[in-house]
């Protein structure tokens, strides 16, 4: 269905009309009336001028029916009325730059890998609410709930590794995903926290915020990211170090289990894939039934066509008043020979 969604607007469309009998009132003057011409040349100029406010007549209805948006809606589309409320806690501390994960035969950083498979993830939530957050020297939201996964996606996609901060702010991180949840209604209220490290920075301690979130019946999935062994050269060689030794595993294994939920270690693609069949084992909460219509604007249309219009206007213009200016130059070559 075609519809406008600024219809008011159009009220600016005769607007023109009050300046044409003033302009119609006054002398045919200016540069279109050339000293020297022809009777029948100055009624082709007042043709061409007639044939040029008709023009501009055009152009202006094609601004004003632009600017009232134009918009085409498509029959309403039902939402799923069943689903889960999941929030997403990243880590974006300096330390998941560290390059101990492997993603498709190559060597990465461990945020690269959370984007590559938790997008993969959030693609397969359809009917549940996905929110995001990032924290690292504080917990920021990035997106509420909501049934955009692609925009979700996008914004785990943007985020940078010490886009917030270099330290690690899990207890802010949980206290933020608990707050989102105080005006959900029938949710399943999960939060999945991702991380690489201890708490070592914020105002709230991870202790106090899992204690909050169990009060308000949310359920935390914990998941430590990192492998437990990885090569690096040293002036004597190679050594084997674990670049994992700032995890605390005791910390979020009970942060988890305070809350109901199950602690994952994440050392490579499949075991951070695990995570799916927990959430996926999660009983849908029944929802009120929601619908929408897609739009699609369409003021591009006639803008394009007013701008259109208004360049071969221009060319027009500039032709015809070439050609008015040979043919006065004739008539007064003419003139003199005579």
């Amino acid at each position: 269905m075609l519809t406008l969604a600024w219809p008011l607007l159009l009220i600016l469309l005769p607007l023109p009309l009050l300046f044409r009998k003033k302009q119609q009132s006054k002398p045919m003057t200016g540069h279109l009336v050339l000293p020297g011409a022809s009777q029948s040349s100055n009624q082709v100029v007042t043709e061409t001028r007639q044939r040029t406010q008709k023009r501009y007549w055009v152009v202006w209805c094609l601004l004003v029916l632009a600017c009232a948006r134009p918009l085409w809606v498509g029959e309403p589309i039902e939402l799923p009325s069943k689903g889960r409320d999941l929030m997403l806690s990243v880590d974006l501390s300096g330390s998941m730059q560290i390059e101990d994960m492997v993603l498709d035969g190559k060597t990465v950083d461990r945020f690269t890998l959370i984007q590559h498979v938790i997008s993969d993830f959030i693609e397969r939530r359809k009917g549940d609410r996905i929110g995001l957050i990032l924290f690292a020297d504080h917990a920021y939201l990035q997106s509420p709930l909501t049934q955009d996964r692609r925009t979700v996606a996008q914004y785990l996609k943007e985020a940078q590794i010490g886009l917030v901060g270099k330290q690690t702010a899990i207890g802010e991180a949980i206290a933020l995903g608990v707050k989102r949840f105080d005006k959900v209604e029938q949710s399943n209220r999960v939060l999945i926290l991702l991380t690489d490290g201890s708490n070592n920075a914020g105002a709230i301690s991870p202790e106090q915020a899992t204690e909050i979130a169990k009060q308000r019946g949310i359920t935390i999935y914990t998941i430590g990211v990192g492998a437990d062994v990885m090569e690096r050269r040293t002036l004597f060689g190679k050594e084997r170090v674990n670049p994992s030794m700032d995890l605390d595993e005791t910390q979020l294994q009970q942060i988890a289990s305070v809350t109901g939920g199950q602690y994952f270690r994440a050392r490579n693609t499949e075991e951070l894939e695990k995570i799916y069949q927990v959430i996926d084992s999660l009983e849908p909460v029944a929802r009120d039934q929601l619908s929408y219509r897609p739009q699609a604007e369409l003021f591009y249309w006639p803008l394009a066509l007013a701008l259109l219009a208004s360049i071969i206007m221009s060319f027009s213009y500039i032709t015809f008043g070439i050609n008015r200016r040979k043919t006065t130059n004739k008539a007064n070559a003419a003139k003199g020979g005579r």
